[in-house]
């Protein structure tokens, strides 16, 4: 196999245009039968086999940078840079990061997790390169998608202006992890069809220059007079406008038609886009018949391309979908409104029942945010479904636009918390801290799937100004669900479980952990009380001074910062109040970001189990302090 033979991208030099063609094939079974036991993202990664493979023969990684967006189409990258052998542990624990990992390789050279950050970074190489007076390529592949994010097309309005050399791929597959929409989607559909754009552009110029006496002047003239010609011919005319020369589209899967026109571009100097015009999960056909299902696949059997998932109950994002066509059937105010994830977010069937009120604006969280904002000034209940990681991106509009003004949106924050495989860009156990302390912002988390459609309800039903619900990636617990479910009182705390002296604050998952908790000391003799504190803002401000009245200790757990998150809420709380002998204990994420992993390993890693929380009680047990300061 000649797979076997690739350690380094120099490894690919000598081979023939029909080695590299064997090669593409080797490594899309080899990605097929990997990811079968692993899942990854399979799609996204059989579409730029010979795309990846084109670059690295022609170009010379790590000298020339290969900057790729998002990253989740950088698996043959990294087979080509000798880290096949360890694809056995992709996305696992202390394993081959599923995106591009700059501590992996010295071969990757820009890490991303979200997308459209490409074309900035690549614009910073280039400026870095010619500020030391270097000579190497830079070299952007970026996908249709993450070109409609407001910030590529902000670097290409700065790459158009400075003229720098450098080559942007346009990796064409009509999808982002959702078909894609919008206005750019359109344009580029219009390139697509036009097949035969760039020989006719070839074929008048070479026309005219044949022309005696005046036909090279007229071909001068022509490539001047945009507004006649390139008007007329030039299907990629709004990258010419940005200052960019546009070649394409070609074939992506055609790699001696790829290694020719990226050899033309590299003749051509100031920054070149090629359109490369390629199929999500090429080679497998479920991958080719539903890209979207397979963009980021679980474990399955190749023959049949049916996916392995585990049995139980339905995961929390299919729950928020579920109760919000409930809502929907009641109140026609609701609309739904997604950055490019209908699927992610739990909301294709929505969009089936109602689909004029849902909205799917692309790859564009801060414009989803501040449409969403303009909706609620005209009267209608917009329901924003985001990923938490992904929120981070609209920090600003949230402040500015939604929360200032103090508008009737709902947030539904998915993936709050770890999130197990994807890691450290995906994990949003930020969101608490980053939106806290936002004035007239509510913020809630569920314990079980009953209490997220209670909170739900209660969310579409608030009046007063906006308001979020964060819930995880996991599983709900299978819990009975009530057929009406009631409002929940803002800012109300729940007694779980009633205490002696030692009182869990716990949201969400973490309620799990801290009933284990209770139940291990219980059987030490120790009484521990648990208290669901599903509001994060406001706290139940008389529970805590209730507490603080009955001497009782706190420990607050939380997935998530413990930096700015319920902990510090807390302890700001009873600052304010000037009570100061209330001791709190804070168990959450510490101040470093946790890479990729099964959930469970994850909070193994940051100390959010049973075991870390009894110990942490058991520090706090009046007898253990006696022994700390010297008094027996």
């Amino acid at each position: 196999m000649l797979l076997q033979q690739i350690q380094d991208p120099k490894d690919l030099k000598g081979l023939s245009i029909e080695q590299l063609e064997q090669l593409a094939e080797e490594i899309r079974q080899f990605l097929i039968e990997k990811l079968s036991i692993t899942g990854g993202h399979l799609a996204p990664n059989l579409g730029v086999v010979e795309l990846t493979i084109a670059l690295h023969y022609l170009y010379n990684s790590p000298q020339d940078k290969f900057i790729f967006d998002v990253g989740h189409q950088s698996y043959v990258h990294k087979i080509l840079t000798g880290r096949m052998d360890r694809f056995d542990t992709l996305r696992k624990y202390q394993g081959l990061c599923g995106f591009v990992k700059r501590a992996e390789s010295e071969h990757d050279v820009w890490e991303a997790g979200h997308s459209s950050t490409s074309l900035s970074a690549a614009m910073g190489m280039a400026l870095a390169r010619d500020l030391r007076g270097e000579k190497n390529r830079v070299v952007a592949v970026i996908g249709d998608g993450a070109l409609t994010g407001g910030m590529a097309l902000e670097a290409l309005n700065h790459i158009g202006h400075e003229k720098k050399n450098m080559l942007i791929v346009l990796n064409d597959n009509e999808m982002s992890i959702a078909p894609n929409v919008g206005a750019m989607h359109h344009y580029l559909g219009k390139i697509r069809s036009d097949r035969h754009y760039q020989k006719a552009k070839e074929e008048l110029y070479s026309l005219l220059n044949k022309v005696p006496a005046i036909g090279g002047k007229l071909a001068k003239t022509a490539e001047r007079f945009k507004d006649s010609l390139k008007y007329l011919l030039v299907s990629g005319i709004l990258f010419e406008q940005f200052g960019l020369t546009y070649l394409g589209p070609v074939d992506g899967h055609d790699l001696a038609g790829l290694m020719d026109i990226l050899k033309q571009a590299d003749s051509i100097p100031g920054p070149v886009l090629v359109h490369v015009l390629t199929v999500k999960g090429k080679g497998y056909s479920p991958a080719e018949a539903d890209s979207h299902k397979w963009h980021g696949a679980s474990p399955y059997k190749i023959e049949s391309g049916k996916m392995i998932k585990a049995v139980g109950p339905p995961m929390y994002t299919k729950i928020f979908g579920d109760m919000l066509i409930e809502l929907a059937e009641k109140d026609k105010r609701i609309v739904a409104v997604t950055p490019a994830m209908p699927s992610g977010s739990g909301l294709v069937e929505f969009a089936e029942r109602f689909p004029g009120r849902m909205i799917d604006v692309g790859i564009a969280e801060q414009h989803a945010a501040t449409m969403s904002a303009a909706l609620a000034i005209e009267g209608l209940k917009p329901v924003f479904a985001v990923y938490s990681t992904f929120l981070q991106r609209a920090y600003d509009q949230v402040v500015h636009d939604i929360c200032r003004q103090n508008l009737n949106v709902v947030f539904a924050i998915d993936r709050a918390g770890f999130v197990g495989p994807d890691g450290e860009t995906h994990q949003g156990v930020y969101d608490i801290a980053y939106l806290r302390h936002i004035p007239n912002l509510v913020l809630m988390m569920p314990k079980d799937e009953n209490e997220l459609r209670s909170m739900m309800k209660t969310a579409i039903a608030y009046e007063e100004g906006p308001i979020a619900v964060r819930y995880p990636r996991i599983s709900a617990l299978g819990v009975e669900l009530d057929a009406d479910p009631p409002l929940l009182p803002i800012g109300s705390w729940e007694t779980l479980r009633e205490g002696d002296t030692y009182v869990i604050l716990a949201i969400g998952p973490m309620i799990g952990v801290a009933e284990e908790t209770a139940d291990s000391m219980k059987r030490e003799g120790v009484n521990v009380g648990i208290v669901n504190a599903r509001f994060i803002k406001p706290l139940d401000e008389a529970m805590l001074m209730k507490m603080a009245e009955a001497g009782k200790r706190l420990i607050v757990l939380e997935e998530g910062s413990v930096l700015g998150g319920l902990g510090s809420a807390v302890l700001e709380f009873y600052s304010l109040q000037a009570v100061y002998d209330v001791p709190v204990r804070i168990i959450g994420v510490p101040d470093l970001f946790v890479e990729h992993g099964s959930i469970e390993e994850q909070r193994e890693e940051v100390g959010l189990t049973s075991e870390r929380v009894a110990n942490e009680i058991r520090t706090m047990l009046p007898r253990r302090m006696k022994r700390v300061t010297g008094q027996a």
